[in-house]
């Protein structure tokens, strides 16, 4: 099982090269073996650096939508310079997803940009959050974007599954051979704030919340799934981050 980190969950350590890399090598100690570029400025040659030295592939990112639609063979090139074949969205704007016109002609650009990246040997993939289950005429944005771009791969998120209302590991199934990168990203309910008024759904580490993974990750392989990406996106605001993915990275090593 290939075991990976989206570093939006560490993404307050990629201002600077020194801490990036410092974050790499923590990361590689723990036992994480590959990572996913997230959340910092989008610097090929710096990742590269980092990634020789600490010798941690980044095999996915997430890349400004301008630069995927515009920008489609350049950005391309800048990927094959550490390596990675995996280029990424992290989420289409909202107000493109809220107008079904621009929605629709959203669709339609990633798809192009999807066909070309593909023809040069690489793949696209498409983060989903909540919003895409969002319906227009009847149709969410997520059903809308696996009929209607078919050259459009899926790094499919645990929690965001679960938080859209729809089932995990049915729509894992839906996607097999288009879902090779998954996000496992645990759903706990904590108390609302410090006055205990209430409860909400929170992040947390894998295996600290409600998310069965053992049934998520048992479907992710039986539909193609190559890499399994922690991401934990409140990490980067609690006191200990790498403590918060270390959490996750000795469960799934425990139990997986």
């Amino acid at each position: 099982m290939k075991i990976g980190l989206n570093l939006f969950s560490l993404r307050n350590y990629l201002g600077s090269e020194e801490s990036f890399l410092e974050a790499a090598k923590a990361l590689k100690a723990m036992g994480y073996d590959y990572l996913q570029y997230s959340g910092g400025i989008f610097d090929a040659d710096r990742i590269k650096r980092v990634s020789d030295e600490s010798g941690i592939p980044i095999v996915l990112t997430h890349v400004p939508m301008a630069r995927i639609l515009e920008d489609t063979e350049a950005l391309i090139e800048e990927h094959r310079r550490f390596g990675c074949k995996y280029i990424g969205l992290g989420m289409m704007p909202l107000d493109l997803a809220k107008d079904k016109e621009k929605c629709y002609a959203t669709i339609a650009a990633l798809e192009a940009a999807a066909e070309k990246i593909e023809a040069a040997g690489c793949k696209f993939f498409y983060h989903h959050h909540h919003f895409e289950f969002f319906r227009h005429d009847g149709e969410t944005i997520f059903d809308l974007l696996i009929k209607n771009a078919p050259h459009v791969h899926f790094t499919l998120d645990s929690y965001w599954l679960q938080f859209g209302g729809v089932s995990i590991c049915e729509t894992i199934d839906r996607l097999k051979g288009r879902a090779e990168c998954i996000h496992l990203k645990d759903y706990m309910i904590a108390l609302k704030n410090e006055e205990k008024t209430g409860f909400e759904p929170r992040f947390a580490p894998v295996g600290d919340g409600n998310i069965n993974f053992a049934e998520v990750i048992r479907h992710a392989k039986a539909a193609g799934a190559e890499y399994f990406f922690v991401e934990q996106d409140n990490a980067a605001k609690l006191p200990d981050p790498l403590g918060q993915v270390e959490r996750s990275i000795r469960y799934l090593k425990a139990n997986f």
